[in-house]
C-alpha cells in the first residue's frame, strides 16, 4: 500500500513539474540600469511584490553612478545594496552581461547624460526599454536614441510619474472640461548644472503640461528669477500652455485646465504605481505608453526655454531647437 502511495506521489510530482517550471520561466525578467535614485527601490518594491501579480520581476541590476553629481554619487553604493541585500536582486558588472539575463530592461540612472552610451547596448541586444526622467541631458541624444531604437525595431519610451496623476492623463478627453484650450502647470523645478534647467525637475511639469495639451506648440518663452522659472509655450492653433517651476515658497504639483464647457483644478501627485502599471503593460504588450513624437516635444520645449532664456525671454521655435539637435546628431555620426 505504502509503494503505491509513494508512486502515486511521485507521478503527480512528474505531471505537475512541467507546468511549475514553464511557469517559471513565463515571468518576465526585468534588469535595471543605474542604482543612484530612489525609484530603484520604490520600484523594486511593487514590482517584485507577489501580491501585485504582474508576471514581471526585477532580477538584475548595473549599478552606474556619476561622480560629478552628489545626488548620484553619493547614493548610489546604498541603493545597490539596498537592492541585492533586501530585493535578491543580481548585481553584475556591465549593461552587455545584464541584458544576457533579462527580457526588458528599466533605465533609471539619476543623471540623463549617460542614457543615450547605456542605451545602446540595451538596443543592440534588442531589449524592449523603458528610461526614467529625465530621458536624456540633451535633446540631441533624445533624438539618437528613438532613432536607434526605430532603426533596430526595439521598444523604447520615456515619462514621469506625473504624467499619470489625479486628473492629468484624463484631461485630454474629458467631457466636463471639453475641448482644451489652455493650460497653467505648476511644480518644483530645482536646478542641475550639467542638465538643461527644465530638464533635472521641470520635467514633472513639463510632462503635465503636455499630457493636457498634446503636441503641436510652436513657441516658446522664458522668464527667470530667483523665485521661479515661468516658460510661456504657444500651440498652432493658438492655445496658449503655462509651466511655472516654483524654486522657493510652498511648493507642489498642479493644474488649471480651461476647455469649452468648464475650467478645472487638477494634477495632483498619485505616487509610482499608475507608473508601474503602465511598464508592466509595455512589457507584455510591446506597446509604448507615450509616443516618441511627444517626448520629443517636451524636451523641446526644455531646450528652447533654455535658448529663450539665454536671449532675454524672445520668442524661440520649436521647430527650428528640433532641426538644429537633428543636425548635431549628422555632424556627430559623421565623426565616427
Amino acid at each position: 500500500m505504502k509503494k503505491i502511495i509513494l508512486l502515486t506521489v511521485l507521478l503527480i510530482v512528474l505531471l505537475t513539474l512541467p507546468f511549475e517550471v514553464e511557469a517559471r520561466e513565463k515571468v518576465f525578467r526585468i534588469g535595471m540600469i543605474g542604482l543612484d535614485t530612489s525609484h530603484v527601490t520604490a520600484f523594486t518594491k511593487v514590482i517584485n511584490d507577489p501580491a501585485n501579480n504582474y508576471g514581471c520581476k526585477v532580477v538584475v541590476g548595473y549599478s552606474g553612478g556619476s561622480p560629478d553629481i552628489p545626488s548620484s554619487a553619493n547614493r548610489v553604493e546604498n541603493f545597490t545594496n539596498q537592492l541585492r541585500d533586501k530585493y535578491g536582486v543580481e548585481i553584475v558588472d556591465t549593461i552587455e552581461e545584464l541584458c544576457e539575463k533579462v527580457d526588458g530592461v528599466l533605465l533609471e540612472s539619476v543623471d540623463g547624460r549617460p542614457h543615450l552610451k547605456q542605451a545602446i547596448p540595451v538596443i543592440k541586444a534588442r531589449k524592449p526599454l523603458f528610461i526614467d526622467k529625465p530621458m536624456a541631458g540633451s535633446l540631441a541624444d533624445v533624438l539618437e536614441i528613438f532613432r536607434l531604437a526605430k532603426e533596430n525595431n526595439v521598444p523604447c519610451w520615456s515619462s514621469s510619474s506625473l504624467r499619470y496623476g489625479p486628473g492629468v492623463i484624463d484631461m485630454r478627453n474629458n467631457d466636463e472640461v471639453g475641448a482644451v484650450l489652455g493650460c497653467d502647470v505648476f511644480s518644483p523645478c530645482s536646478l542641475e548644472e550639467h542638465h538643461p534647467d527644465l530638464y533635472w525637475y521641470g520635467v514633472h511639469g513639463v510632462e503635465m503640461l503636455f499630457t493636457v495639451m498634446g503636441t503641436g506648440c510652436e513657441s516658446v518663452r522664458r522668464v527667470q528669477t530667483g523665485n521661479c522659472e515661468f516658460v510661456t509655450g504657444i500651440w498652432k492653433d493658438g492655445r496658449v500652455g503655462t509651466f511655472r517651476g516654483v524654486k522657493k515658497g510652498k511648493s507642489g504639483y498642479g493644474a488649471r485646465v480651461f476647455g469649452t464647457k468648464s475650467i478645472s483644478q487638477s494634477g495632483r501627485y498619485g505616487g509610482y504605481e499608475p507608473l508601474i502599471e503602465e511598464i508592466i503593460k509595455f512589457f507584455k504588450t510591446g506597446k509604448v505608453g507615450v509616443p516618441a513624437e511627444e517626448t520629443i516635444e517636451i524636451f523641446a520645449f526644455m531646450s528652447a526655454a533654455d535658448e529663450s532664456k539665454a536671449k532675454g525671454g524672445a520668442a524661440v521655435s520649436i521647430k527650428e531647437i528640433i532641426e538644429k539637435a537633428e543636425q548635431q546628431n549628422k555632424l556627430r555620426r559623421r565623426r565616427r
